[in-house]
């Protein structure tokens, strides 16, 4: 019920108003929201650890605000060190205006991204939009194979989708949103994200293991071991900001480790998101705005 009411919040503009003038918040956003993007990408770096940069903002609505979009994410590109990933939501692009905008959109940026070497993944969004995220990712599949998707496990046809993606880039994840028909049982969501797993490290692809559970972290590892996958056959993907001492731990013992690293001025859904999956988060929050006010 949390989750669920946490999830409207993060669509409701009045508490966004609320929460993005209050002078209490900027604290406590920097925390999951990098301030300086450049400064987060070059610290992980430094640190061994790899990095994913989503530009925030989502549901355009016009082509002006989709052609800025993609500036904003050709200007990313150059600051992304080798290995370096970028993270776009095809709302942002135009998904909303028409699927051939999202997808022309989308080229330009896998082709900038090719020529330096990095890569690009493609967000999930809205129930509504897994349509148009796989059509647009099959399409860019054939001049730019190397290009990621996300697949959610909350959604009752993840296996099928894992399936189909034969020798793709695929972040598995257990989904930020709410769809009719969708797993809410924690128990069923993570029973889904197992079977994706097993899915996943067995075929021909690159999985990247988007969880911060420690029972599946230590399942995805297992797998690696079983299917034969050394290091470099996967990685695991976490979000700036939290549990920063297992991505360390991870790396140390020689995994691959990727860090969601979001940064922009339209943070308010990315992070009632967020809050909406860890209720520790919440807390946090609450408590940093109560002991501030």
């Amino acid at each position: 019920m949390l989750r669920q009411a946490m999830l409207a919040v993060s669509k409701s503009e009045r508490a966004e108003r609320v929460i993005t003038t209050s002078p209490l918040t900027r604290d406590v956003v920097k925390r999951y929201v990098a301030d300086d993007v450049v400064d987060v990408i070059d610290g992980l770096t430094r640190e061994g650890l790899l990095v994913t940069v989503d530009h925030l903002g989502e549901e355009v609505t016009d082509r002006a605000q989709a052609e800025r979009a993609v500036r904003e994410y050709l200007a990313l590109l150059d600051r992304l060190p080798p290995g370096g990933d970028a993270s776009v939501k095809l709302t942002a692009l135009g998904l909303r205006l028409s699927e051939q905008t999202a997808l022309d959109n989308a080229a330009t940026i896998c082709e900038a991204a090719a020529v330096r070497g990095l890569t690009v993944t493609l967000d999930a969004e809205e129930h509504d939009t897994i349509g148009g995220l796989h059509f647009v990712h099959a399409t860019l599949r054939k001049e730019h194979p190397d290009v990621g998707i996300v697949v959610q496990a909350y959604l009752p046809d993840a296996i099928e989708r894992c399936e189909k993606l034969v020798g793709a880039r695929v972040r598995l994840c257990k989904g930020a949103y709410t769809a009719p028909g969708a797993y809410t049982r924690p128990a069923d969501i993570d029973r889904s994200f197992v079977r994706c797993l097993r899915i996943l490290m067995a075929g021909t692809g690159y999985p990247m293991i988007a969880t911060h559970d420690p029972r599946l972290i230590q399942i995805a590892s297992t797998l690696a071991v079983l299917d034969g996958r050394d290091v470099n056959g996967f990685e695991y993907q976490m979000l700036y900001g939290v549990r920063p001492g297992e991505q360390h731990r991870l790396a140390g013992l020689g995994g691959q480790v990727r860090v969601y690293v979001p940064y922009g001025a339209d943070w308010y859904a990315y992070l009632m998101r967020r809050l909406a999956e860890r209720p520790r988060n919440l807390a946090f929050f609450l408590r940093s705005l109560l002991s501030r006010g």
